[in-house]
């Protein structure tokens, strides 16, 4: 891995764990949230799923586009379910000191956003492009030129 140092912000050692990069997605639901308001959410924002959190941002499970697709082929009325209906609740995350190592190895395993969670609770969420970004050694004002 090529890690681009001397940029302000960047350690000198390059990223090695996930405590070291910063996450672009924030998205999170709660387990009341409509399951309809949940996939338009998804749709609109172009974020391909998010935790659900408890009141005090407890990890409780988590939504993909995979979980909406389900429900609506088991015929299920995505305007009277909850996320906590469709949500996974054997979703994984992970934490501040998993290797960006050991993240590559997940998202090489077809996951696609990885929630990270501090003491139980969800303190944000990591994607593809985060990694992306932080292989390159590239903080994420890099994405505020887009």
């Amino acid at each position: 891995m090529k890690v681009i140092t001397g940029v302000a912000g960047n350690p000198a050692e390059g990223y090695q764990v996930m405590g070291d990069i910063v996450g672009t997605t924030i998205r999170q639901f709660k387990p009341e949230d409509s399951a309809m308001d949940v996939a338009i959410e998804m749709v609109t924002s172009h974020v391909g799923g998010a935790p659900v959190v408890g009141e005090d941002y407890e990890f409780l499970g988590f939504i993909n586009e995979g979980d909406v697709i389900r429900a609506i082929d088991k015929g299920m009325d995505l305007k009277q379910a909850r996320a906590a209906d469709i949500m996974n609740s054997a979703f994984v995350g992970v934490k501040e000191d998993t290797s960006l190592s050991c993240v590559a190895r997940m998202f090489e395993m077809g996951f696609q956003i990885l929630p990270v969670v501090q003491e139980g609770k969800v303190v944000r969420s990591i994607t593809r492009h985060d990694l992306l970004r932080a292989q390159l050694g590239l903080g994420p004002s890099v994405d505020e030129g887009s």
